[in-house]
């Protein structure tokens, strides 16, 4: 059974595939992509620390795979939800790849320091 989106106003069903979300696919989207925004801005300065990074990579794979379960689900959906929905993968997949980037750019610092060290 469906129930109501839990976004102040909106009156739209919450999709089983989602229901632990509260949202409904749109506001699902939506904050998906405000929270990989805010992740982003965390991680923007560096590559967090070990436990956090697992934290995110964890979200990432919980949010994506929500995201395909609502794709593939049973509930039909219009155009305009599967383009909102590519593009949050896509958001998803960018988060990651800058968080990989961040990790790399520490390592060949602190490489680099420990070189110059040596001399």
């Amino acid at each position: 059974m469906e129930s109501g989106c839990q976004m102040v106003g909106c009156k739209a069903a919450v999709p089983v595939e989602i229901a632990h979300e509260s949202f409904c696919a749109l506001h699902f989207t939506v904050s998906v992509e405000q929270k990989c925004a805010d992740l982003r801005r965390e991680t923007v300065g560096g590559a967090p620390d070990e436990g956090r990074r697992a934290e995110i990579v964890r979200y990432l794979g919980e949010a994506g795979q929500a995201l395909a379960r609502l794709a593939t689900g049973n509930q039909r959906l219009p155009d305009e939800l599967k383009a909102r929905i590519l593009n949050t993968f896509l958001t998803l997949m960018n988060l990651r790849e800058n968080m990989e980037r961040a990790a790399a750019r520490l390592k060949t610092r602190a490489e680099a320091a420990n070189h110059s060290t040596k001399f």
